[in-house]
């Protein structure tokens, strides 16, 4: 099978989909792989690399998904690459199609096989694609959570571990997964008071154990969430519901209740986001203020840290890759409950329950 690795095109996304280590895997199962020209010099990774594993260098875009039976990506497709990707043309990618309508509907049309990186779920409903992007992205959270807390980027002015004699900043996290417990051990390792809410009292008594004496859980509800926010400074959305949209926890009427300058970052905002105000933004341009409250939204936290991201991809997604591989979509989604579960639109027809609710939802006419 032909493999193509096209350069990603997302505002400031350096990540590759494979490193040189995931060719010479595809290439002992006898796979050829073409890679753009210089899409894999932002995480570190010169075409040198990768011609000298036996990998092709493509210097356009279009060719690769032309001659390619499969794309394997980072990030989903943009605008410009939706009439580049042909009918039967496996795509394998973060998909995230809650997000976007136009995404899904232009998807739907090209009438190709999208799998996504984010639905592959194993028997214990965990989702080996998306823990390593999530570890990465809880603990970036914190680290822009620290940094827009400072008075010169508009925040309280606060130092989130504080010093002996004043208190550090308090931080407040929506959800209890993968995301919301790495940022937990990060805020918590930097000295802040830490206060995480979930809906599982199994998965907040684990956490309780596991976690420093700094992180308090709390049971969500609207309520404990509202008498959380007066004293805030720093707070992670970090709900997901996988292939379907995140809910909103925090309100538009809620900012009400924050101090000025509390920082807001939803990383699930490229399923949807968590928090009402929240919408995606870009590594440029990566906060907005509304009502005095400064939102992150940047949908692509990861490609911050390509380097390391995309070793933890690559280590994630290449066992998946080699099956479609040498199996071919069919046989291999029929072998592998996790890909099947990774399949979101086959041949224009979305097969993703959640997706597909969504989907519904948003096309209902009235």
């Amino acid at each position: 099978m032909k493999i193509g690795i096209p350069k990603e095109i997302k505002n400031n996304e350096f990540r590759v989909a494979l490193t040189p280590a995931g060719v010479v895997e595809l290439r002992k199962n006898g796979h050829t792989v073409w890679v753009e020209k210089n899409a894999g010099i932002g995480a570190g990774y010169r075409d040198e690399a990768y011609e000298k594993v036996g990998a092709k260098i493509i210097e356009k875009a279009k060719d690769i998904y032309a001659e390619c039976d499969m794309i394997v990506k980072v990030k989903e497709p943009l605008k410009s690459e939706y009439e580049l990707i042909r009918d039967e043309q496996i795509v394998f990618t973060y998909f995230h199609f809650a997000s976007s309508l136009e995404l899904t509907k232009a998807m739907i049309k090209t009438q190709a096989i999208c799998i996504a990186y984010e639905t592959v779920q194993l028997e214990n409903k965990s989702l080996p694609l998306l823990v390593p992007m999530s570890m990465v992205a809880g603990r970036l959270a914190i680290q822009e959570g620290a940094k827009y807390l400072l008075s010169p980027n508009g925040g309280k002015g606060k130092l989130i571990g504080g010093v002996p004699g004043v208190a550090p900043a308090n931080v407040l996290i929506l959800g209890g997964g993968i995301v919301g417990t790495e940022s937990a051990k990060m805020a918590a390792g930097l000295g802040a008071n830490v206060t995480l809410f979930d809906v599982s009292a199994d998965r907040l008594r684990y956490l309780s154990e596991i976690l420093p004496a700094n992180v308090t859980t709390l049971y969500s509800n609207q309520y404990t969430i509202e008498e959380a926010l007066e004293k805030a400074d720093i707070i992670v959305g970090a709900v997901l519901i996988p292939g379907g949209k995140a809910p909103s926890l925090i309100t538009k009427d809620m900012l009400s209740k924050m101090e000025k300058g509390t920082v807001l970052i939803d990383v699930a905002v490229d399923q949807g986001g968590c928090i009402e105000t929240c919408k995606p933004t870009t590594h440029d341009q990566p906060v907005y203020e509304l009502d005095g409250i400064i939102h992150y939204g940047v949908a692509n936290m990861p490609g911050a840290v390509p380097q390391t991201s995309t070793r933890a991809l690559t280590n994630a997604t290449l066992p998946y890759v080699v099956q479609l591989a040498n199996k071919g979509w069919i046989h291999a989604t029929n072998e592998s409950t996790p890909l099947k579960r990774g399949l979101n639109i086959v041949r224009g027809e979305i097969v993703h329950q959640e997706v597909k609710e969504w989907y519904d939802s948003e096309t209902k006419v009235g």
